[in-house]
């Protein structure tokens, strides 16, 4: 059976409210962990009218298991019911994803620490987009 994402130990499903997440995936069989972020749409485009429309559309994100080639690469081998994928933050905005995954990996050090997949973090936030978060 394929690992659904949880929400504070509720199956997860109503996104509407949120521009994406911040999320850990647990391997089960070892305790190794992965955290990252991901939005709940993704730029696209449609014709209407002879015209390119942007659009925004699904990420997909119901099927997502992260960006790590070690932990797709274990995901495949262990089977989708061997990892755990739970939502840690629900954000507003892109800012706030990326604030969240960053802080969320170097509070869990998960950078030097052999129980974590993580190998990089990557982000540019501006105070600005933000100071509304709620700590």
């Amino acid at each position: 059976m394929m690992s659904k994402w949880k929400y504070k130990g509720e199956l997860f499903t109503d996104c509407q409210d949120y521009y994406g997440f911040v999320y850990s995936i647990q391997n089960k069989t070892n305790g190794k962990t992965y955290i990252g972020r991901k939005y709940f749409t993704s730029a696209g485009y449609k014709q209407v009218k002879g015209k390119r429309k942007k659009i925004r559309k699904s990420s997909g994100w119901e099927n997502y298991w992260g960006s790590n080639e070690k932990l797709k690469e274990d995901v495949k081998l262990l089977g989708k019911e061997n990892f755990k994928r739970t939502i840690l933050h629900l954000c507003k905005s892109r800012s706030e994803c990326q604030y969240w995954e960053t802080a969320e990996i170097f509070l869990c050090h998960a950078l030097v620490r052999e129980s974590f997949y993580n190998q990089w973090v990557s982000c540019r936030i501006n105070a600005k987009n933000v100071n509304s978060l709620q700590l």
